[in-house]
Formats: structure tokens, C-alpha cells, sequence
């Protein structure tokens, strides 16, 4: 609701009222008209997929747009100019926290490739706690595609790599940029790293194999914005 996602209905466990937090969402969603059932004790167990539920669930409409509209957002003319782009990461909460790190440095949008995820998976919901309904989201796109329309827009597209690639400190992330994650075991597949204009590396100690999906989006995420608040 904080988001403007179009809530359809909210469903609450037979026990709301014990809960302050539960009891004033219930109450807002009630001033706006907003359906809402209460399900019989055991119920929400029963249809929620954790073992220990909320009080709380809702029905949502999906909140993914298309290609063309994130990049007139997001056009190097948009003032911030950083799109993460996610191909075949296949972990629910990995996806769930690269969302809330995109949420939390503001970036301008995340592209979730064919292969990836969905990322209404619930589990990717809940990892991106809220992210998901607040950062401009496309599903279902070729990485050909993506990557293509990104250039096109003046776009610097990184592959990710553990090693090997340009130490991040020392590439220009200036510009509009595209931040390209790979599959949590294989990487990028080698025809969408050669489509890009470099690769980057986050320097490790000696006997580190890799960072997390999630930790290096956030690495370079922050990296972008501190850089862009600099110049500014």
C-alpha cells in the first residue's frame, strides 16, 4: 500500500487482533474500501507456503513492465542511469535481495532475463521485503535483446565476473551503466559476455572463490551511487 501496488484483497489469520502492526494495516485497508477476509483458525497455515506465517497476506496484481518502458525511464537523460540485469539466477533469495538492494541505492530498474527466477516466486517476495512493489521490474526478455536496446541507449554494459575483469574502483561507472549477473555456479554464458563492453572484478583475499549474486550487485550498486552523489 506504501508502494501504490494494486492491492486486490487482504486476507488476516483468525488471531489479527493481537497484533498492533496487523490490526492498523487492517484499519487502512478498510478506509480505502479495500476487501478484506478473515480466514478460520488454521487457515492461513494451510495456504501460506512458510511454516510460521503472518497474520497477514495479500492478493496483488503483478507489477512488471515492459522493455520499452523502463528504458524511457531510465535513458541516460534520467538523471541516474544504473540497470542491474539478471541472467539465468535461478536462487529465489538471491533474486529477493538483489531487488532490495536495488531499492535501497535507487537504482533505475531490474531486468530479469528468460531463465531467471520469477520473481513473484513467494520466496522472492518475502527476500525482497517490499523492494519488488518499488523498483520498475521487467520479466521475460531476451538477454540479446536487453543488452541490445541498453547499448543502443549510450549504455556501458559489465559482465561480473570472480576474476579476471577490470577492478571495479578502476572502471568508468560514470555514464548510464548496466550491471549484468550471472548464474550463481556458471556465470554468464559466453555469448552474452561477449556482447558487453567489459567485465568487472570486486578484488578478494587469497583462498576467496567468489562473492554471492547478491553481495556484488550491492558492492556495485553502492559504488555507482556514491559516485553519482559526488559529482553532484
Amino acid at each position: 500500500m506504501d508502494a501504490g501496488a494494486p492491492v486486490e484483497s487482504l486476507f488476516v489469520a483468525a488471531d489479527w487482533r493481537s497484533s498492533a502492526s496487523v490490526t492498523a494495516v487492517v484499519e487502512r485497508a478498510g478506509r480505502t474500501g479495500m476487501a478484506v477476509f478473515e480466514l478460520g483458525p488454521g487457515i492461513m497455515e494451510r495456504v501460506a507456503d512458510t511454516v510460521s506465517p503472518q497474520s497477514v497476506c495479500a492478493v496483488v496484481e503483478a507489477v512488471d513492465i515492459g522493455l520499452d518502458e523502463l528504458l524511457s525511464r531510465s535513458g541516460p537523460s534520467s538523471g541516474h542511469g544504473v540497470v542491474l540485469v539478471c541472467v539465468d539466477v535461478r536462487d529465489p533469495g538471491n533474486l529477493g535481495a538483489v531487488l532490495r538492494i536495488a531499492g535501497a541505492t535507487g537504482v533505475s530498474g531490474v531486468i530479469c532475463c528468460e531463465g531467471t527466477v520469477d520473481p513473484f516466486n513467494p520466496k522472492v517476495v518475502r527476500a525482497s521485503a517490499g523492494a519488488l512493489f518499488r523498483v520498475p521490474l521487467v520479466t521475460d526478455v531476451m538477454p540479446a535483446e536487453a543488452l541490445g536496446s541498453l547499448a543502443a541507449l549510450g549504455y556501458r554494459c559489465w559482465a561480473t565476473v570472480p576474476r579476471g575483469g577490470t577492478d571495479y574502483e578502476a572502471a568508468d561507472l560514470d555514464g548510464p551503466t548496466a550491471f549484468v549477473l550471472g548464474n550463481e555456479g556458471a556465470g554468464l554464458p559466453g555469448e552474452v559476455v561477449n556482447r558487453l563492453h567489459g567485465s568487472l572484478t570486486i578484488p578478494m583475499a587469497d583462498g576467496t572463490e567468489s562473492l554471492n549474486v547478491a553481495m556484488t550487485a550491492a558492492v556495485l550498486c553502492f559504488d555507482a551511487v556514491r559516485r553519482r552523489r559526488s559529482v553532484s
